[in-house]
Parts: C-alpha cells; structure tokens; sequence
C-alpha cells in the first residue's frame, strides 16, 4: 500500500478545524465519527454509503466499525499513519452521503464520545522489549511512528502500543498504563468523571495534550487529546 504522494499530511488543529462541524473528531492522527442506528442492517446500511463515499479511495483510507446500535467510522492515510487533506474531502464525502440518506453525527445520550485505545510501555531499553511485545500480540510497525516505537495490530481491533524511553529505572510506580485518546471537546468531562469515580489527578502539568489520572491503589492512565501536541 502506497500514500497518495499528492495528499498533504495535515496539523492536528487544521485537521480538527476542518472536520468537527461535520460532527467528525481528530483523536490519535485519524478523523474519526460515530454514527447511531437501530439495527446491524441499518449499521451496514451506513458502512455501504460511507464505502460508496469514498470509491476507490476506500480501501486505503476507510475503516468501519459496524454494531447493532452503533457504527464506527476512521479515516486516515494509512500507508502514512496520518491524517491529510485528502481524509478530509473523503469526510465531507461521507457526511454528505449520510446526511442525505437520513443519518445523523451525534451520539445519542447514554452513548460514548469517539475515542481510541493506546497501551504505553514505559522502558529502559525498547529494543531489547519491542521485539517480545510484538510477537506475544502477533502486532507490527506502525507505519511512520517515530524511532519504531509504535506497534499495531494488523486486523485493525486492538489498541496500538507505544514505547516510552525511560531515563532511569522507575521501580515504585507502574510502568504499564493505558492512554486513553478521547475528543478534544470531551477531555474535561472525561477528567472530572474519572476524578468523580474516585481517581486523583497525578499530573496536569501537560494538560491539554495529557492529564495523569490514578486509581486508588496508584494504577495510571493518560486522557489525551491532540491539543498543544503540534
């Protein structure tokens, strides 16, 4: 698979300024969009049109999440793991077939936000572990991650892993946690919710690119968002 060489890779914030009236959020370098139905028929019903959407260009770029209740929709250059100028003519593509066939961008109450898993392994030395973590999760290169930190899952249904360079061993604090990516516009909620359930706010000194968050018994979790990263 080969990028488009004329696709421009966009900056989050021209990638989000140019999406979220359509209902579509930036969250880990691709635009993503949740569409409600009320039926697998009618979530297959959406996959069709956003696949009809975007032609030829589908394969490449287009990936759908289809439930009873729910359809995901992501879209990003994948050969260049980024998102660009031509994700977005294929987002307004998308919106525009959906729109005219009924459908609406806006999760209904009791339904989460878009949003996406990634696993952070804090680490001494990441290429004598990287290897290990990429076998016992049958995972591969991300493409374009920076120092092949990155792995993901080939079939596109588990979180991504990312390799943290380390500076000196960190023995009393856990060094396996999740980053939770979440909307730009939902950060905040997501935060206070965490804190609400009992959390304790770690860090917001990164805050808004990540806010450290702990369960009681000290266990971390980033909610990030693509905000002050650029």
């Amino acid at each position: 698979m080969n990028a488009d060489p004329s696709a421009q890779v966009l900056t989050s914030p021209a990638a989000s300024a140019a999406v979220e009236d359509l209902g579509w959020r930036v969250v880990l370098g691709t635009l993503l969009a949740g569409v409600p139905v009320e039926s697998l028929a009618q979530g297959v019903d959406v996959a069709g049109l956003a696949e009809r959407a975007c032609g030829a260009a589908a394969d490449e770029h287009l990936r759908v999440d289809v439930r009873p209740e729910r359809v995901e929709l992501s879209v990003q250059t994948r050969a260049a793991a980024a998102h660009t100028d031509r994700d977005v003519e294929l987002a307004r593509a998308i919106t525009a077939a959906l729109i005219g066939a009924g459908y609406e961008f806006v999760a209904p109450s009791g339904h989460r936000p878009v949003q996406a898993l990634e696993i952070a392994i804090d680490a001494l030395d990441v290429a004598a572990i990287r290897p290990f973590w990429m076998a016992v999760l049958g995972y591969v290169d991300q493409p374009g991650a920076d120092n092949g930190h990155g792995l993901i899952d080939p079939a596109g249904q588990g979180p991504s892993v990312w390799f943290q360079q380390m500076d000196e061993p960190r023995p009393q604090r856990n060094r396996i946690h999740f980053d939770v990516a979440v909307a730009h516009d939902d950060a905040r909620r997501r935060v206070s919710a965490a804190l609400d359930a009992g959390g304790r706010l770690v860090s917001d000194l990164s805050a808004r690119a990540f806010w450290i968050l702990a369960d009681v018994e000290g266990n971390e979790v980033c909610v990030c968002t693509w905000q002050d990263r650029d």
